[in-house]
């Protein structure tokens, strides 16, 4: 198909009247990986993420800047020790309307034992929620009152009011969810801007305006201002067209709204070398790029005793000897920042602030030698293991390496695959990303902490260092802002002097719109929000 796109694209674009249903203003997008929940206990992916940020509140959520901002709650404090958080709750957030509340117009509020209720479900052991670690630290919940939240840590640990703004701690209502058990998944309940309208798996959702969504939006006219109840938006509609040229020609006729970041298979055609969109779509889309805290990088399998890997000179000689800045021009068209400096993403506190690892093809050749492989003499084939989506990325470093003596072999990999063999550690060398969970540097850190060795825990390396433990317990507890971001400098450049890993890059979001539709807002970890799109006739 790959031949047939430009024809394609010419007919689309002849075609490309685009349609609206009525005067109602919908928004649309397509999920090529599905969607596996609407319940957010299982919100570990985009995929859920999405919808379920349309669908559900917590306390507090992130803005476009990463910064923590009342939701739910609409104020909280922190005692001096840093062990005590108290949340005053807003008194007019309502639930969806929902039968279960008495009659199919009933809906109640919310009150703070919903969120006791919520947090406890995400503990819950028989609930299995990929979200409890986020509670590992809570010792208690306690509802003060209908309007107090008071959450009591076992010790202090400052990046924790990011992680209540994750889409696991959204509120539910116990009625609905204990009436539909596994089945809440296709019956979700809220308090988000939509509400749930319809889901044919495979095929379409549908989401609907709240029109008791309690946020609302200040605009400011010529003589006076006027008070908007959000959203703007109708209803947000999503389909899962798998195939990623057909949701590109798709969006090119006006049949989607929008777009998340790029596809191999029709990159070129839409940007050019440099990144930037090519004149010939200037006049019908927009195009917005924000950094991504998404760190893509390679992984040694720092256990695996048989494999050369677990030499230090030779991880150091794989690390500068290939040239990052020409991948992504070439490869990537320079969407995203060369990996060249520390595993904590570019512009996130904390990561190390010099290049570490340029492109040096005779320090590579050193420290092969230092590593007892003079030019490469001696080491056996590596085996690195990637998914078919990076596969260029990896074939461009086995030709790098090949040239200074590393002979490596690439095996492609299903990704669900190559993450069971990741997490049981039986892959040599393998392709991984980190996106945060919550804005702290801490969270990419944690993929290093001993503790946290896979499958427990997101230590896919199985990076084991004593001084890095000592100092990661020790940031985990500072409460000085400046003091924790000195010990999260000093841990960044210890994982690249030990190099457990090869960073690649650090990402880029890059999202496509028609011109007729204004106000999405995202962040650097790539939200959906929804509340104040419009879209112009």
């Amino acid at each position: 198909m790959k031949h047939l796109l430009p024809l394609l694209l010419a007919v689309a674009l002849a075609a490309c009247t685009g349609h609206r249903h009525d005067d109602k203003q919908i928004f649309r997008y397509n999920e090529s990986a599905g969607i596996a929940t609407l319940d957010p206990a299982f919100s570990k992916d985009q995929s859920i993420i999405w919808p379920c940020r349309q669908l559900y509140n917590g306390l507090v959520e992130l803005d476009s800047a990463m910064q923590v901002r009342p939701s739910v709650a609409k104020s909280w404090s922190v005692s001096p020790d840093g062990l005590f958080y108290t949340f005053i709750l807003r008194d007019d957030v309502l639930f969806h309307k929902n039968a279960l509340f008495g009659t199919p117009d009933s809906t109640r509020k919310v009150v703070a034992a919903d969120f006791v209720y919520s947090f406890g479900r995400i503990t819950d052991p028989t609930v299995a929620s990929p979200g409890t670690w986020i509670f590992s630290n809570v010792d208690k919940v306690e509802a003060s009152d209908d309007t107090t939240l008071v959450i009591k840590l076992k010790s202090p640990f400052s990046p924790f009011l990011g992680q209540l703004g994750m889409v696991y701690c959204s509120v539910v209502p116990h009625e609905v969810v204990e009436h539909y058990g596994k089945d809440f998944r296709s019956h979700p309940c809220g308090t988000g801007p939509f509400q749930f309208q319809y889901w044919k798996e495979g095929v379409k959702l549908v989401l609907r305006k709240n029109p008791h969504y309690f946020e609302f939006d200040t605009v400011e006219q010529a003589d006076r201002q006027t008070i908007q109840r959000l959203p703007y938006l109708d209803a947000v509609a999503v389909t899962f067209i798998v195939d990623r040229q057909t949701v590109f020609l798709e969006f090119v006729k006006g049949n989607l709204d929008f777009m998340n970041s790029l596809d191999a298979s029709y990159k070129d055609e839409l940007l050019t070398q440099e990144g930037k969109l090519r004149e010939k779509y200037a006049d019908r889309i927009d195009m917005t790029s924000t950094p991504y805290l998404n760190t893509e990088y390679l992984g040694f399998n720092m256990s695996s005793e048989l494999s050369p890997t677990t030499n230090l000179k030779l991880r150091q000689a794989i690390n500068c000897g290939f040239d990052r800045r020409k991948m992504m021009r070439y490869l990537r068209n320079n969407i995203g920042t060369p990996g060249v400096y520390g595993f904590i993403p570019v512009g996130l506190p904390g990561g190390v602030s010099e290049p570490v690892y340029e492109y040096n093809p005779e320090r590579a050749k050193q420290l092969l030698a230092e590593a007892g492989y003079p030019d490469g003499k001696g080491l056996p084939k590596l085996k690195l293991s990637t998914t078919a989506n990076y596969l260029d990325l990896c074939k461009y470093i086995q030709q790098q390496l090949g040239l200074i003596g590393i002979d490596i072999q690439v095996d492609v990999n299903p990704p669900a695959a190559l993450r069971e063999q990741m997490a049981q550690g039986k892959v040599e060398w393998f392709r991984g990303s980190w996106v945060a969970d919550y804005p702290d540097a801490e969270n990419y850190l944690s993929l290093f902490y001993s503790p946290n060795r896979a499958p427990a825990g997101p230590n896919y390396t199985r990076f084991s260092d004593k001084r890095f433990d000592r100092l990661y317990n020790e940031a985990r507890k500072e409460t000085d802002p400046e003091r924790c971001t000195a010990l999260y400098q000093k841990l960044d450049a210890l994982v690249m002097e030990q190099a457990p890993v090869v960073v690649l890059y650090y990402d880029q979001i890059l999202h496509f719109t028609h011109k007729n539709v204004h106000g999405l807002r995202t962040n650097a970890m790539n939200t959906l929000d929804l509340r104040w799109v419009k879209i112009e006739k």
